[in-house]
């Protein structure tokens, strides 16, 4: 099928924003629908073979596997058109959770339990990352302001949903937790299908594929420059360390008790099912009504002490009182904050900055800062509960985590002050020159 991608003919949806939000809002709703249907599945199909203990060395080789792809896909996405890459990864991906399906019905064990868990990190980073570089290819700066909470605001409810439907399919209907990775592939399916048809009708722009993803990857090399030579800008990435290495510490603790409570695949898979979607629901809820509340009358800082704050007080009472309830809760104030609030205040920090140093620094931070910071609290797991001669249980790393929180929140007060000095001289380059010193007052 041809795609066609120039602008101006029948149905180009560039020129109606409104419908092009709510075609977007459906996309990414379905990617993340396709992702929380076999999230659960791999968890309780992994616990099904192996302990939990085990679980930060599948972290860790899906985070290198992540980032030895990286100049892989870079050079992919220089020679193929960005939506042929798009529709052939969920293409591949829907073929593979197919294959896995039938795999597992025939071969199960531990090999296959560990390649469906890397799989299914992996889709979820690569389709996510390709639908918002598709989607920033048909944005100006002003018009992603204005839309992204909406499209945002998709992936927050398919997650709800596609928990939603998991915990449903494996309570009610005859569907075991394997069943779940077809009816994910059919979902994938379903919206490859949306993105050619979309991109056939002109929503996309290929005449800047290849040259945005060369731009990514100059970027992307000059990134450790900038965030070495911005004081400001190391600490945003400083604060990001701290939270991707709190998240596997806190995952770690929540898959402990879940594999302790729930020995039986179906019923861990419902109940992981149902609790991601609570997860998701928390994080809707207050990126719809805490979030613009606290960034009206608080401001950015205030919004990114949110999450560390509440994780380093749920920490505290897992600490004397480590129950899974317990632990829920310090998931959902770890990533329910993460995907809320956090991540809108700590977008609020690079307003102020020129925006060449900020395309480079955040390209440098998505592309490798994330994975690499991610494998570091996982070497974090294993030093304190395995490598080590003395080693801490999974109740006592409830105070690993009020210590990187104590620090997480000491980082944000630091950089407090560069913020209010860097939005004011924003605010002064924006006013004409006779306005940036009024009469009769001192300049």
């Amino acid at each position: 099928m041809a795609l066609n991608t120039e602008p101006g003919r029948p149905g180009d949806y560039r020129a109606r924003p409104r419908l092009r939000a709510f075609l977007l809002f459906a996309n990414f709703f379905l990617i993340i629908l396709a992702y929380y249907l076999v999230k659960p599945a791999s968890r309780s199909l992994f616990l099904d073979h192996a302990d939990a203990v085990h679980l930060p060395y599948v972290w860790t080789a899906s985070a290198l596997l992540l980032l030895l792809c990286m100049p892989v896909y870079q050079w992919i996405l220089r020679h193929v058109a960005r939506v042929r890459v798009v529709i052939g990864s969920c293409l591949l991906i829907a073929i593979l959770l197919v294959t896995f399906r039938f795999w597992m019905a025939w071969y199960p064990g531990l090999a296959l339990a560990v390649g469906f868990y890397i799989l299914v990190d992996v889709f979820s980073v690569v389709l996510v990352e390709q639908f918002w570089s598709l989607t920033n290819s048909i944005h100006q700066r002003e018009e992603g302001s204005r839309w992204y909470g909406l499209i945002a605001s998709g992936g927050l409810l398919g997650g709800l949903a596609g928990g939603l439907i998991a915990g449903w399919l494996i309570r009610a209907t005859p569907l075991t937790t394997v069943d779940l990775l077809v009816v994910a592939a059919g979902v994938i399916l379903f919206m490859t299908v949306q993105t050619a048809w979309l991109a056939r009708h002109g929503m996309y722009r290929e005449d800047s594929a290849h040259q945005r993803a060369e731009a990514v990857r100059r970027a992307m090399q000059k990134g450790w420059r900038a965030l070495r030579t911005n004081r400001f800008l190391w600490f945003i990435a400083l604060m990001l360390f701290f939270s991707q290495v709190a998240e596997p510490i806190v995952e770690y603790q929540f898959m402990t008790l879940v594999e302790q409570e729930h020995s039986e695949r179906e019923s861990r898979t419902a109940y992981l099912s149902h609790f991601f979607s609570l997860l998701s629901a928390c994080a809707l809820l207050v990126n719809l009504l805490i979030t613009p509340l606290v960034h009206r009358h608080l401001g950015a800082i205030a919004g990114l002490l949110v999450q560390p704050v509440l994780l380093g007080i749920s920490a505290v009472v897992f600490a004397f009182n480590a129950r899974l309830t317990v632990a829920a809760t310090m998931k959902i104030a770890d990533r329910g904050m993460s995907y809320s609030i956090n991540r809108a205040s700590r977008e609020l920090l690079y307003i102020p900055i020129d925006p060449v140093t900020i395309y480079q620094a955040k390209a440098w931070i998505d592309m490798v800062g994330y994975r690499s910071f991610k494998i570091a609290g996982n070497v974090v797991i294993l030093l304190l509960t395995q490598w080590l001669p003395w080693r801490l249980g999974h109740v006592d790393l409830a105070w690993v985590v009020v210590g990187i929180c104590a620090f997480w929140i000491a980082a944000i007060l630091h950089i407090r002050g560069q913020y209010a000095s860097l939005s004011r001289e924003s605010e002064a380059a924006r006013l004409p020159a006779e306005l940036q010193v009024m009469p009769g007052r001192e300049a």
